[in-house]
């Protein structure tokens, strides 16, 4: 796993985003998940890519939790359990892409 910190004062736009994913060659699709919404453990066969726009997304890789800011960016292996789940009261919106090899 691959974590990106966003160091920046200004999180990038949605569309600023998606340039950023189609950069490196992946389909961007935004995802809006509400207040305590909860994703249960899973794993496939591609590597997902995630950057949380708005909100807060913990994430929970194989036991280690993660909390995504605006800005910060994952990038979860194949084959790789995890879940999600959004922290706060406010939605959550995030981009995510599938990175087939």
């Amino acid at each position: 796993m691959i974590i990106t910190r966003w160091q920046a004062q200004v999180v990038p736009s949605i569309d600023q985003m998606k340039m950023m994913f189609e950069v490196e060659g992946l389909e961007p699709q935004v995802e809006t998940y509400n207040p305590e919404i909860e994703i249960a453990e899973h794993r496939h066969p591609f590597d997902e890519v995630r950057m949380v726009c708005s909100g807060t997304l913990l994430v929970n890789i194989d036991g280690t939790k993660l909390l995504l800011r605006a800005g910060d960016k994952i990038h979860i292996p194949s084959n790789t359990k995890h879940s999600t789940k959004t922290e706060g009261d406010g939605t959550c919106v995030s981009i995510c892409a599938k990175k087939i090899f």
